[in-house]
């Protein structure tokens, strides 16, 4: 294999995760009866540029399909996120009715219905129609493309340029990261900005959040590595955020290289320097991730183990990827966790890859009154377990897995 981005060959192993389902297949009851596919879930660190990437397993256009299951409107705070975000673009640069927002994954328009409220004209680019037809009907014009080189040549003929081009939780997400931000580069007007949000390489390692690691997160991506892709295709970084998103994100901005409208802000510099004194920059860096995972794996299955012998009943709330990749890793089945319970009526009555776990409401959870609740998506910890403050009443703990085992 190949470093996706400087092409140098790729030897050292940051983790092997082992086999595993794509983590959004979730399976009907039927399909239970059916075998599953699992693909290698190996991680490389690239020696040359620390680009930190899987191999394309399964093809993205098999994961991003019309069965695709994620919508980012069920988060609460991912949408209160979203709404600061647009308040923000809109006064920074400073946005209006001859401007232009294009997003690039727009999902179920969760994002992009914050600019058309200050009636800013928006285009969504989504190659999902499920969550793009949820987004077109909340009046959100939505493309349901792939974007690369070839979409960015088909719109600038069509005269459709961006003065803000975005993308969350996309960068990540593509398998030729060249072309496509090659692609932005050609959809981005001259004075225009591009903003993309990410988690940071650095709070995974940092925190030993091995359970974001899957199949359809190609690139795992530090500051340093990302400023150099954009780079190569003539685009410069000019401002950068550090998030607490996803465990900790970055938001970067970036212009065309000849863009002298937007200064070059300290904040590049001092996250550069940041990463350097971690030691990011050297191999050495990257090492040891593998234990960090195992020690993970050792606890939380001694707890199961342990609370199956005490017959204590255990379920999870959140069927979310992350999750998905916890339980496959861990060896995690439906019989030490009974049920996980999930907002999203998309992945409700369905079970989880490899596990078999059932995912259920909420009602669900209040009946069968566990002793502990898992969560996964531990990313979202404080909207979780101020929303499910009532389990406190029987009794129950709350658990989580990442960084390291604990309770509340």
């Amino acid at each position: 294999m190949q470093c996706r981005f400087c092409k140098t060959e790729l030897e050292h192993v940051f983790i092997d995760l082992f086999n595993s389902p794509a983590s959004n297949s979730f399976l009907t009851k039927e399909q239970l009866n059916e075998p599953e596919t699992f693909y290698p879930l190996k991680v490389y660190t690239c020696p040359n540029c620390f680009l930190v990437q899987v191999d394309e397993y399964k093809k993205s256009d098999a994961i991003f399909n019309n069965e695709y299951v994620y919508y980012s409107s069920y988060s609460t705070s991912w949408l209160a996120h979203a709404k600061r975000y647009a308040d923000m673009m809109t006064d920074r640069f400073h946005l209006n009715k001859n401007s232009r927002v294009i997003e690039i994954a727009s999902n179920d328009g969760y994002l992009l219905q914050y600019f058309k409220q200050k009636n800013i004209p928006v285009l969504g680019i989504e190659p999902t129609t499920n969550t793009a037809r949820v987004a077109q009907d909340k009046g959100i014009e939505t493309i349901t493309e792939f974007f690369g080189v070839d979409l960015a040549k088909k719109l600038t003929t069509e005269n459709l340029k961006a003065d803000v081009l975005l993308g969350n939780n996309v960068l990540a997400h593509v398998p030729d990261i060249l072309d496509f931000v090659a692609g932005m580069k050609m959809l981005l007007k001259p004075s225009g900005v591009i903003t993309m949000e990410f988690p940071h390489l650095m709070q995974l390692i940092e925190n030993s959040q091995f359970d974001t690691i899957y199949h359809e997160h190609f690139s795992y991506l530090s500051f340093y590595t990302v400023k150099k892709i954009f780079e190569s295709q003539g685009l410069e970084l000019f401002d950068v955020d550090e998030l607490p998103t996803h465990g900790g994100s970055i938001r970067i901005y970036a212009k065309h290289q000849k863009n002298n409208e937007q200064a070059i802000l300290p904040n590049i510099q001092a996250l550069l320097n940041k990463e350097k004194e971690k030691g990011m920059l050297d191999m050495s860096y990257y090492n040891n991730f593998q234990q960090k995972a195992l020690k993970i794996k050792m606890d939380i299955t001694a707890f199961l183990i342990e609370q199956k012998k005490n017959g204590k009943k255990v379920a999870a709330y959140g069927a979310a990827a992350k999750g998905n990749t916890l339980l496959n890793y861990c060896g995690i089945k439906n019989d030490l966790i009974e049920f996980v319970v999930d907002a999203n009526p998309h992945k409700q009555n369905k079970f989880m890859p490899a596990s078999h776990i059932p995912v259920v409401t909420e009602n669900y959870l209040k009946k069968e009154k566990p002793d502990f609740v898992i969560v996964l998506p531990w990313n979202l910890k404080d909207e979780i377990t101020h929303q499910l403050a009532y389990i406190k009443d029987w009794g129950a703990q709350f658990v989580f897995a990442i960084p390291e085992l604990s309770f509340e």
